[in-house]
């Protein structure tokens, strides 16, 4: 049976970046959440605005029929899934997870195996589109799982984004986010390296910018990113931190199959190497601040 707001109730757990937009846009389209994440104080507020609140996991999952876990990385979710007081020990038979974080694909099956065993089921569906995808609801979903799960799955995440699809079993949906964050993570450096190019060759900066974006060298990440690396604003959509940690995962991933990443394992270095400088707080394009220490400027300086 296809999950629609009429019919299910969902457990949502972690309100971060990502997960408090994305908990929202499912209160909106009038499904019942009832939400839980380590800071009271954001419980608290969806609770004011609307949505329902818990104080542990084991409250947010009791009567779900569905559980969507949006946490930061393959600890997280196995500490909120697998270990004691977690998800599968309070879920009932017959519900079913939704990880949408993003992980490791070893971990999302393991997930699934788990689930399984206790008559739970599970899909992993990572997302791409940051902070702005999740607050307009067109994130990309890529899902790993079984078809039939999927397609109950499917009314939910068709409130959550835009672009939604089946990408094989259990772990599918994870490896194709770690190639997501391995183009993106280039395509951030290549625009980083073009910006501080420009910079330095005189040209009306946000002229340019404009006019490639027009052309084969346009991308989301310039449309999305344009205006605040212009203004030199690395507000967090996504956190250097949080790319280090999926470089990590495409790096291992592609080794496993043996496939080379030379792009990759550079960029990984490169994202590293400004997270180790202290600006793993703020937002990937960042990387901008990496291109000009190399470039001898003061990253602080004006674009």
């Amino acid at each position: 049976m296809a999950h629609t707001a009429g019919n299910t109730k969902i457990g949502f757990i972690g309100l971060g970046i990502m997960g408090d937009p994305m908990a929202r846009n499912l209160l909106k389209a009038g499904y019942d959440v009832t939400a839980f994440t380590l800071e009271t104080e954001k419980v608290e507020q969806f609770a004011k605005d609307g949505g329902k609140g818990a104080s542990s996991i084991a409250e947010a999952v009791e009567d779900a029929d569905v559980v969507i876990t949006m946490v930061p990385a393959s600890p997280q979710v196995e500490a909120v899934v697998l270990h004691e007081g977690g998800v599968l020990e309070n879920i009932r038979e017959g519900g079913l997870i939704i990880d949408m974080s993003s992980i490791t694909p070893q971990t999302s099956i393991e997930v699934a195996a788990a689930a399984k065993a206790k008559g739970v089921r599970a899909i992993d569906a990572p997302v791409s589109g940051g902070e702005a995808g999740a607050i307009e609801a067109v994130l990309s979903i890529m899902v790993g799982g079984e078809q039939e799960d999927f397609d109950a799955a499917k009314p939910i995440l068709e409130t959550l984004g835009k672009t939604i699809v089946l990408c094989g079993p259990a772990g599918s949906g994870q490896t194709v986010k770690a190639a997501n964050q391995l183009i993106v993570a280039v395509n951030i450096e290549a625009v980083a390296e073009a910006v501080v190019f420009l910079k330095k060759s005189g040209v009306d900066l946000g002229a340019a910018l404009d006019v490639l974006n027009g052309g084969l060298a346009g991308s989301t990440v310039l449309t999305r990113k344009k205006d605040s690396i212009l203004a030199g604003d690395y507000q967090p959509g996504f956190k250097i931190d949080l790319h280090h940690k999926d470089m990590g995962i495409v790096t291992d991933a592609a080794r496993a199959v043996g496939a080379a990443v030379p792009a990759g394992a550079l960029v990984a270095q490169l994202v590293a190497s400004l997270r180790a400088q202290g600006d793993g707080g703020l937002d990937h394009s960042a990387l901008v601040r990496s291109v000009k220490r190399l470039s001898g400027e003061n990253p602080d300086g004006a674009n």
